[in-house]
């Protein structure tokens, strides 16, 4: 494999949202087609080239390895619920039928914990009472987290409350001392570090949120599932708003991860994964994936050739990405 033959094998395409999500509307990725299957690179554009190396490696293991063997066929997911207004909360949730558990982001920039409330509120008045999880990407200090947990519960865990690993070990203290029990769930703190293992040495996380793209692969994701687990952290896999084909790369690692059997000899399913992010998007280089009872199929999908064709990106959006994929590149 050399990056010649890579770039020969890439394709670039820009896929519309129906929701604003990161404050994007079109979610463009390189695809690689390899002797193995199809590969995603679509690391965030804030991203410089060497934590994009990350994404460009689980690409390539996609393309030219394939994925472990999977011991699962379905997958259940989460929903996931951008930072709208809650009067837009019912529209997304109707995109999500048969799930339970719902991730709804909280702390955007610009609002308010009233606005996390009356959004979260508006997931709980859908009917059957749902599991929730709030996502607010290190956005609150301490205190404001401990302040939203309060306000907020019950929830199933609070993901990546504060920014730094040390926060976490805080909010957790704090959660416990007030007797909010919450768990303490970490997204950057794992993908975003040189050490992914830090978070459960300090004991800062009570699961962790685990992304192949920004992690390097399927392969990484399970050693990384594995260390964690052994250090009694619970494992949730999640997309990065990856398009249909870096989807395949969570579905791959849900079913690849081993079974753990209860006291009772029962197998305990993984937790929601949030791999469900493809109701996200307008249009997909593959058909929608379908939800059975909140359930994905753990099946790997390749583009439609039309698909590609119609959603394929301008020309200096192609060189653009290009060139971001030979820079990541020095860094493998």
């Amino acid at each position: 494999m050399n990056i010649d033959d890579v770039l020969d094998r890439a394709h670039v395409v820009s896929l519309p949202l129906a929701v604003k999500f990161r404050g994007i509307t079109t979610r463009e990725a390189l695809l690689i087609e390899g002797p193995a299957g199809w590969g995603e690179f679509a690391p965030f554009l804030e991203y410089g080239p060497a934590e994009s190396a990350a994404w460009l490696r689980a690409g390539l293991e996609a393309a030219y390895e394939g994925f472990p063997k999977p011991v699962r066929e379905w997958v259940e997911v989460n929903a996931t619920i951008p930072a709208v207004p809650a009067s837009e909360v019912p529209a997304i949730v109707d995109r999500y039928p048969g799930c339970r558990t719902f991730k709804i982001k909280v702390a955007e920039k610009g609002q308010t914990l009233a606005d996390d409330i009356a959004r979260v509120h508006a997931v709980s008045a859908r009917g059957v009472i749902p599991v929730l999880r709030v996502d607010a990407n290190g956005g609150w200090s301490v205190a404001e987290a401990v302040e939203a947990a309060q306000a907020l519960m019950p929830l199933d865990y609070m993901e990546q409350p504060c920014a730094s690993a040390e926060e976490l070990v805080e909010v957790r203290r704090q959660l416990m001392r007030n007797g909010l029990f919450v768990r303490v769930a970490a997204d950057e703190s794992i993908r975003k570090v040189e050490d992914p293992y830090r978070v459960a040495d300090l004991q800062a996380a009570d699961v962790a949120v685990v992304k192949p793209a920004p992690l390097g692969g399927v392969r990484r994701v399970l050693d990384v599932a594995q260390h964690l687990r052994e250090r009694h952290m619970d494992i949730t896999v999640a997309s990065a708003l990856d398009t249909s084909i870096g989807i395949n790369m969570g579905l791959a690692a849900v079913a690849a991860l081993p079974q753990i059997y209860d006291d009772e000899d029962i197998d305990v399913t993984p937790a929601a994964a949030g791999l469900a992010t493809g109701s996200l998007f307008e249009e997909d280089v593959t058909a929608p994936r379908q939800l059975h009872d909140g359930h994905l199929r753990a099946e790997i999908l390749a583009p439609e050739p039309d698909r590609l064709s119609a959603l394929a990106a301008p020309a200096s959006r192609r060189e653009w990405w290009f060139e971001r994929l030979r820079e990541s590149w020095q860094f493998l």
